[in-house]
């Protein structure tokens, strides 16, 4: 279970310990403490590695690490602590899960963001790149991990982003790709229900809105048809909505899709599907 005052600490998945494995003979080798944002090199002791805060990652904990493909680690006072959290709030288990780069979290063993021939950076890439370059205020609907926001915030005034389980902000602290989350100035938090946190807002408030949902089965009232016309009230004119709605081409995506498009066009919304980007792109009228 993650401490939620962990911040700034050695943290790293098989993708770092791996790399020490394969060199047992060496006595300094590159190492990154933030999941692959930067690197430094440390030295073999008798007991292990010595890391730059004073710890030492023992050879046993290094195997552990590298035989564990689908979590990342924290080394805390000398011990092993997995960035995994249980929510009684909803009920669900979140843990960071590694990749290449940037980490994705699994909601319950389901990943958060598209891995599959892709990484979760390119996949927010693609959301922002199929909603346009963001500018003005922007609404980010569900935070996850962060990346939508913080990349949006890259050229948006402001980046109003919604997180509905406060846990999910506590394993955004152990993650150093996470980090702007907390650090930018133009980004805004706040914990609860987008379905109902949307209404609070004004007439005409945002210049765009990106409202990727977790799947239908759970958050059904993220694709109601109350919310989408709240989204369009909320948008300014000519403003626009990035829905992620997942893979067109398979059963359940074809499905949900048929229904997001009906019920965002019945609130005023023109359509564009964004393939490349699983969802579509919603376009409230100048008038």
């Amino acid at each position: 279970m993650i401490d939620p005052h962990l911040q700034n600490i050695p943290i790293f998945s098989h993708f770092q310990t791996q790399h020490l494995l394969d060199n047992p003979t060496a006595e300094e080798m590159p190492f990154s403490v933030d999941l692959g944002l930067s690197s430094v090199v440390i030295g073999k002791t008798k007991q292990g590695w010595l890391l730059p805060d004073g710890q030492i990652l023992s050879q046993k904990q290094a195997v552990i690490v590298s035989e564990d493909e689908n979590s990342c680690f924290q080394l805390v006072d000398g011990s092993l602590v997995k960035v995994e959290a249980f929510s009684a709030f909803t009920n669900r288990y979140y843990s960071l899960m590694p990749t290449p780069k940037a980490p994705t979290m699994l909601i319950s063993g389901i990943p958060m963001h598209r891995i599959k021939n892709t990484t979760p950076l390119e996949d927010t890439d693609q959301k922002i790149r199929a909603l346009g370059k963001p500018f003005g205020r922007i609404l980010d609907t569900t935070t996850g991990l962060g990346y939508t926001a913080i990349q949006a915030a890259r050229t948006a005034d402001q980046v109003i982003t919604i997180e509905f389980d406060p846990i999910v902000l506590e394993i955004c602290k152990a993650n150093p790709w996470s980090q702007e989350l907390f650090t930018n100035p133009k980004i805004d938090k706040l914990i609860g229900d987008s379905a109902f946190l949307a209404m609070v807002f004004g007439d005409n408030s945002f210049n765009a809105i990106i409202h990727d949902p977790p799947m239908f089965n759970l958050a059904g009232q993220l694709y109601s048809q109350a919310l989408y016309q709240t989204f369009y009230r909320i948008l300014k004119p000519n403003g626009r909505l990035f829905h992620y709605i997942g893979n067109p081409d398979s059963r359940s995506g074809a499905s949900v899709g048929r229904g997001v498009v009906n019920r965002l066009q019945k609130a005023g919304f023109t359509i564009t599907p964004k393939a490349r980007a699983f969802g579509v792109l919603a376009k409230k009228h100048s008038t």
